[in-house]
């Protein structure tokens, strides 16, 4: 019975992977303005807007799918941006995946935003590979009024994550995820053989990106 649920699982994530056959930089980076456009038409955005302006860096997955049976699985592909003074560098480009147990029947997308709040945590997005929680602390990102956001689980996380799905805004926890560097990806955009640390020293003026640079920057504007 164990070996037709995972054969189920595996068949639901490869149906929902597919989603992902034709993904390129480009794709992603039009992806993550979708999905800043539509965080940042939310009325109760100011304080993750805050935190936003104050990160080391923002790493954004336009599509996380979610899918499974009893045990589910989780993958999506995306980019970071390191924030520096007000200036931006990158992009770079990086896998997220992972499993979860519960009651899951069919898939899910989930557009994600997280917010790296020191340089531990932008670390965890130039290693080879890094479990969420585990090697890394992360929280959902504070939302609502400042006041009521302070948690111990916050106070410790490296990294504040959000997440988008049907119009809803929320904080999510993503512990035990998986963040990897995409070097295909990278390649692909740099045009050649590129470290993810490279990348996040490169300035991001390129007019590939630019577009994305002023979602962020408008996003950043709604701060408190």
């Amino acid at each position: 019975m164990l070996k037709k649920i995972i054969a189920l699982t595996l068949s639901l994530v490869l149906i929902a992977g597919t989603s992902f056959a034709d993904t390129t930089p480009d794709s992603i980076i039009k992806g993550a303005i979708s999905m800043l456009e539509e965080i940042s038409s939310e009325g109760d955005v100011s304080t993750m807007a805050d935190t936003v302006k104050t990160s080391h860096a923002i790493a954004i997955v336009p599509s996380m799918v979610k899918a499974g049976f009893i045990i589910g699985g989780e993958y999506g592909e995306g980019l970071i941006l390191r924030h520096e003074n007000g200036k931006w560098y990158g992009p770079s480009f990086y896998n997220i995946g992972g499993g979860s147990f519960g009651l899951q029947i069919g898939a899910q997308s989930v557009a994600l935003l997280l917010a790296v709040i020191n340089e531990r945590g932008v670390g965890a997005f130039t290693g080879s590979k890094t479990k969420l929680g585990g090697d890394i602390g992360i929280a959902a990102g504070p939302v609502g009024r400042r006041a009521e956001a302070a948690t111990d689980a916050q106070v410790k996380a490296s990294i504040y994550s959000y997440s988008m799905s049907k119009g809803l805004f929320a904080g999510l926890s993503l512990e035990g995820s998986v963040i990897s560097i995409s070097v295909k990806r990278n390649n692909e955009y740099w045009g050649g053989k590129v470290s993810a640390k490279e990348a996040l020293q490169k300035p991001a003026d390129d007019a590939r990106v630019k577009p994305l640079i002023d979602a962020l920057n408008a996003l950043i504007k709604k701060a408190q």
